[in-house]
């Protein structure tokens, strides 16, 4: 899986499946390793959109009356 060009839904489509694996069975070390990479990705994901919206603001500070 291409983690870093996968759309945010595939990612966490595949975090979720790697989440119920683990709760069948501990998962093994490379699938640990892309549940960690995936969580990365998503968690980044998160922080961009999160700094898009801040800098989308526009403060107001005049005060009425």
């Amino acid at each position: 899986m291409d983690i870093e060009n996968a759309k945010i839904e595939e990612v966490i489509e595949k975090i979720n499946s790697l989440y119920k694996t683990s709760q069948e069975r501990e998962l093994s070390n490379e699938e640990k390793d892309l549940q960690s990479r995936l969580r990365k990705r998503y968690i980044d994901n998160v922080k961009k959109n999160f700094r898009a919206q801040l800098e989308g603001i526009e403060l107001n500070n005049k005060k009425k009356g």
